[in-house]
C-alpha cells in the first residue's frame, strides 16, 4: 500500500533529480556496467526458473524407469 502511495507522489522533477544523483554518485561509465550485471542477474534468476520447471518433470519419467529396471533385474 506504501509502495503504491511513494510511486504514484513521484512526479517527473523528482524522478530526474534522483537520475542526477545517481549519475553524480556512480559516474556515466559505471551505470552502463552496473546495468549490465543487473541483466545477467535477472537472465540467471530466469534460467534457474526454467530449470526448475524441468527438474519437476523429470523425476516421475526417472522413477518409471527405475521400476522397470527392477522388474528387468527380478
Amino acid at each position: 500500500m506504501i509502495y503504491n502511495m511513494l510511486l504514484f507522489s513521484l512526479g517527473m522533477p523528482e524522478i530526474v533529480l534522483i537520475a542526477l544523483v545517481v549519475l553524480l554518485l556512480f559516474g556515466g561509465k559505471k551505470i552502463p556496467e552496473m546495468m549490465k550485471g543487473l541483466g545477467k542477474g535477472v537472465k540467471s534468476f530466469k534460467e534457474g526458473m526454467n530449470e526448475l520447471d524441468s527438474v519437476d518433470e523429470k523425476p516421475a519419467s526417472k522413477d518409471k524407469a527405475n521400476g522397470e529396471q527392477e522388474k528387468a533385474e527380478n
